[in-house]
Parts: C-alpha cells; structure tokens; sequence
C-alpha cells in the first residue's frame, strides 16, 4: 500500500471568508494562551481549517512578509526564516521557505 504524502503547505487566500475568520480567530487565540495543552488543540484546530494535516505538538504559521503570500506553513520548516521573534507572545512573524528564498526580510 502507498501512503499519500502529507501537505506541507496550504493556501491561506483559497479558504472561503469564514475560514479565514475561523482560522484567524485560533491563531490569535494561539498566540495568547498561556496554557500549552490548549495551544497544542489551537495549533491542531489551524492546521484542520488549512486542510493540513500535522503531527501532535507541531506548529503552523500563515506567512507574515510583506508580499502577502498567504501561505501556511510549518515554522520549523528549516528553509523557514523568523523575522521577528514573539516579544511576549507566542508567536513570532515568520517567512514561508518559498519567500525567504525569493525575498527575506527582517523586522
């Protein structure tokens, strides 16, 4: 039996307006909870409404440069670049791999 490679990106711009919203509303969720179990269900609930399907205790990102590119990605991708860390949150803004080949920023 051959096993279907598993997304490793997901189009942020191709979700319906409510789930962009939805999304949106996790990853802010995300970035202020303090308890780890729930940012782990937060983490786990973006991926889901990205189409993507990504381990336990993994994270995703929606690419934050300036070019808006809308990807949505895992940040320990090691082709992914941080361009500013989370500074009292728990997220940072990350560049997709594609993006900190073409164009990397910094804050």
């Amino acid at each position: 039996m051959t096993h279907a490679r598993a997304r490793l990106e997901a189009d942020y711009s191709s979700l319906t307006p409510a789930a962009q919203d939805r999304f949106d509303h996790v990853m802010d969720r995300a970035d202020n909870t303090a308890d780890n179990g729930e940012f782990t269900a937060l983490m786990l609930a973006a991926a889901s409404l990205a189409g993507l399907d990504i381990p336990y205790g993994a994270e995703v990102r929606k690419c934050g440069c300036s070019c808006y590119c809308g990807t949505v990605f895992d940040p320990a991708d090691p082709d992914a670049h941080v361009i500013e860390q989370s500074a009292g949150f728990n997220l940072g803004r990350h560049q997709c791999p594609t993006c900190a080949d073409r164009h990397r920023e910094t804050a």
